[in-house]
C-alpha cells in the first residue's frame, strides 16, 4: 500500500514546482516507507510514497508508460488489484508488453486500452491517479467500498489532491478551516459521502472517478449497490458464499513480503484466519501467522457489559490452536493507552479528532508490533456491515427509529444526553450545530438513495434500508480508522469482505435468509462453521475490545485537568466552563464523562497542532 499526492493546473508551469511537491510527498512516508518518487509535467505534477508489497523491485512509481519518445499516461496509484494476472494475460493477449510483474502496471495499461471504463474490471482495493498526456486531463479514481481514501480541492485552474488531508495542507495556499456544516460532520457519526470535514476539501465518493480538465471537474459513478432479486436456495445461498471468501481469501494471500491475519476470537476475522490457514496450507506454505490485542489484566478481570459478554483472548487462542496458527497476543496497559505521544499520533494519524478513543490508540499500537514482523495483514471488517452482525440489526425499536440505527441504538443504550458532544460543549454551541438536525437531514438523503425491489413486503423493505445504511455509511467510519491506523505504521490491512462480487450477493439475500437459524450473521456461520471450534461459531458478537482499567479513565480526567488550568489551551471556546469544572472536580467519577473528556482532548490537540481556523 502507498501514499499518494499531486497537483494539476492549467495555468501554470509546475515543472518548477518540485519543492511544494516534494513536501506534499514527505507527508505520505508514514504510508509508504520504502521508497519515493516525483512525476513533473508542465501541468501536473503526481508524487508518490511507497510501500513495497508486490514487485519489490520492478513497482517504483509515479509510473509512465510512452510511446517513441512521448509521454501517454503517469499513474500514481495506491492499492492492490486482487485479478490484475489476469488483466495482464488479457492485455498481453492484446500486444501490451509490461517491463514489472507488479499490478500498477498492469492498471496504467488498462486505461490505456480500455479507457476510463477500465476500473470497472478492476477487483480491489485502490485510490490513484492518471494524468493523460494526451489529452491533458487528471482522472482520480477510488475503489467500491473506499476502502482506500483520497481527497482533493478545486483550485482557481486545477486540483490538489492527496490519501490524506495533511498531503494537501502541505500546499502553501491550504490552510485547514471548519465551519459549522463541517464541525456537524465531523461530531455526527453520519459519515456523508464525499463531505471531508474541512472547508473547500472533499473525497472521491467510493465508487467514484473524477476528471479533471481545462474545462472544470466531473464526477462520474461507476458503481453503486443494486437491488437484484435473489434466486438461490438456501442451500446454494451458503455454498456461494463459501465458495466465494475461498477465492477472495486465495487472492488475498499473494503478497512478496510477511503476510498475517487479525485475529480476535471472533467470527468474522476467526473466518478469515481459518480460510487463510487452509489455503496456505493447500499451496504448501507454512502456517498462517496470526495476531490479536489485550490488555494486562482484562481476561483474569473481565466485566461483561452491554457490548461485550465475553473476553476475546481466550476465544483467538482457541481459533490459533484449532488451525495451527503461529500466534502472537500483543498486551498493552493503561499507560501506553493514555501516552500523549501516542493519543498525538492518533489524531495525526487521522487529520481529525473525534474518532474511537482508546479503542484507536490500542489499535495504533497493535499495528505498530504487527508490523515488526509482517507487512501486510487480512481483516474480519465489513463483516458485521454485510451480514447483519451487529445488535441494532436486531433490535425492534432501532429496526423502526427514523434515525440511523448506529445513532438510535447509542441513544437507547445512553440517552439523548448520553451522547460525547453533549457532555463539555457549550449549550450555545450546540444549539447551533442543531446535531439531531444535521443528522436525521443526512439519514433522509441516505433513505433516498437505497434501491428497492417491487412488491417486497414492509419489514424486507426496511432491513434492505437497515443493510444499505451500514454498507454506506457506518462501515466507511470503520474503514477510515482502519486505513488510517495501518498506514501511520506502515502496515496493510485488506479486507476480503469488502470484494464487491460478495458485497452484491449478500446486499440482495433476503433477510430471512441471513437469519435463518435465528441469530445474527446467519449465513457467514453456516458457510464457515466446518472450518472452526463449535464454540467460537457460536460466539456472540463481541465488539473490538476496550480497556476496563479504572487507570485509564483517570489518567484523562487528570489530563483535561491541566487543560482546564491553561487559559491559552484552543479548547476553551467551544467548552462549557461549569461542565469542564464539575467533570475535572477532586472526587468526580471519571468514567461517567470518559467519552466526553476524550472528545475534549483530541479537539484542543487537533486546533493547536493543526491551527485550524474555526468559521463558526
Amino acid at each position: 500500500m502507498c501514499g499518494i499526492t499531486g497537483w494539476v493546473a492549467f495555468d501554470q508551469d509546475l515543472t518548477t514546482a518540485r519543492a511544494t511537491l516534494d513536501a506534499m510527498t514527505a507527508t505520505m512516508t508514514c504510508r509508504g516507507p520504502d521508497a519515493g518518487g516525483v512525476h513533473l509535467e508542465r501541468h501536473a505534477a503526481l508524487g508518490h510514497r511507497r510501500l513495497a508489497v508486490i514487485d519489490i523491485e520492478g513497482g517504483a512509481q509515479p509510473m509512465t508508460v510512452e510511446e517513441d519518445g512521448r509521454l501517454l499516461a503517469a499513474l500514481t496509484y495506491s492499492g492492490e488489484v486482487y485479478n490484475h494476472l489476469e488483466l495482464r494475460a488479457e492485455l498481453e493477449a492484446a500486444g501490451h508488453r509490461f517491463r514489472t510483474r507488479s499490478d500498477t502496471e498492469v492498471v496504467l495499461h488498462a486505461y490505456l486500452r480500455w479507457g476510463q471504463d477500465f476500473v470497472t474490471r478492476l477487483n480491489g482495493m485502490f485510490a490513484f491517479a492518471i494524468w493523460d498526456a494526451r489529452t491533458e486531463e487528471l482522472l482520480l479514481v477510488r475503489d467500491r467500498m473506499g476502502v482506500k481514501p483520497l481527497y482533493y480541492q478545486r483550485t482557481a485552474d486545477g486540483v490538489l489532491f492527496g490519501s490524506e488531508p495533511k498531503a494537501i495542507f502541505a500546499h502553501p495556499s491550504v490552510r485547514p478551516s471548519v465551519d459549522l456544516d463541517g464541525l456537524r460532520e465531523l461530531l455526527g457519526k453520519t459519515k456523508t459521502p464525499g463531505h471531508a470535514v474541512y472547508r473547500g476539501m472533499a473525497e472521491v465518493e467510493p465508487g467514484h472517478v473524477i476528471r479533471v480538465r481545462r474545462q472544470g471537474v466531473t464526477v462520474q459513478r461507476y458503481w453503486a449497490l443494486e437491488a437484484r432479486e435473489h434466486t438461490d436456495d438456501l442451500d446454494t445461498t451458503v455454498a456461494t458464499v463459501r465458495g466465494l471468501l475461498d477465492d477472495i481469501i486465495e487472492r488475498q494471500l499473494i503478497s512478496d513480503v510477511p503476510l498475517c491475519t487479525l485475529l480476535s476470537g471472533g467470527l468474522d476475522s476467526s473466518a478469515v484466519t481459518a480460510l487463510a490457514a487452509l489455503a496456505l496450507r493447500a499451496g504448501g506454505h507454512g502456517p498462517v501467522h496470526s495476531f490479536s490485542v489485550d490488555f494486562v489484566g482484562q481476561t483474569e478481570n473481565f466485566h461483561p457489559d452491554a457490548f461485550r459478554a465475553t473476553p476475546d483472548g481466550p476465544y483467538a487462542r482457541m481459533v490459533a490452536e484449532h488451525v495451527g496458527a503461529d500466534h502472537r497476543t500483543i498486551e498493552l496497559d493503561s499507560t501506553s493507552l493514555t501516552d500523549l505521544t501516542h493519543r498525538h499520533a492518533v489524531l495525526h494519524a487521522r487529520d481529525l479528532p473525534g474518532g474511537f478513543g482508546d479503542l484507536d490508540t490500542s489499535l495504533l499500537l497493535l499495528f505498530r508490533a504487527v508490523r515488526r514482523h509482517s507487512t501486510v495483514a487480512l481483516s474480519g471488517e465489513s463483516a458485521d456491515e454485510l451480514f447483519g452482525g451487529y445488535a441494532w440489526f436486531h433490535d425492534p425499536a432501532v429496526v423502526a427509529a427514523d434515525a440511523f440505527p448506529w445513532i438510535a441504538a447509542m441513544a437507547e443504550l445512553s440517552g439523548p444526553s448520553g451522547r460525547p458532544e453533549d457532555g463539555l460543549l457549550s449549550p450555545d454551541l450546540l444549539t447551533r450545530l442543531d446535531l439531531p438536525g444535521y443528522q436525521a437531514q443526512r439519514y433522509r438523503e441516505a433513505l433516498a438513495e437505497v434501491p428497492h425491489l417491487d412488491h417486497a413486503d414492509p419489514f424486507e423493505r426496511r432491513m434492505r434500508e437497515i443493510c444499505y445504511l451500514n454498507l454506506t455509511r457506518f462501515v466507511r467510519l470503520l474503514l477510515d480508522r482502519k486505513d488510517r491506523m495501518s498506514m501511520a505504521t506502515g502496515l496493510e490491512v485488506r479486507v476480503p469482505f469488502c470484494d464487491h462480487r460478495l458485497v452484491e450477493y449478500v446486499f440482495n439475500t433476503p433477510w430471512a435468509m441471513k437469519t435463518f437459524d435465528g441469530r445474527e450473521k446467519s449465513l457467514l456461520r453456516a458457510a464457515v462453521r466446518d472450518t472452526l471450534p463449535a464454540a467460537v461459531a457460536d460466539r456472540v458478537k463481541s465488539p473490538y475490545p476496550s480497556t476496563q482499567d479504572p487507570d485509564y479513565p483517570r489518567g484523562l480526567r487528570s489530563e483535561l485537568a491541566e487543560v482546564a488550568a491553561d487559559p491559552k489551551a484552543p479548547i476553551h471556546a467551544l467548552l462549557d466552563p461549569a461542565a469542564l469544572a464539575d467533570t475535572v472536580r477532586p472526587g468526580s467519577d471519571p468514567q461517567a464523562n470518559r467519552a466526553a473528556t476524550e472528545l475534549a482532548l483530541g479537539l484542543n490537540t487537533w486546533l493547536a497542532d493543526y491551527e485550524v481556523a474555526l468559521e463558526l
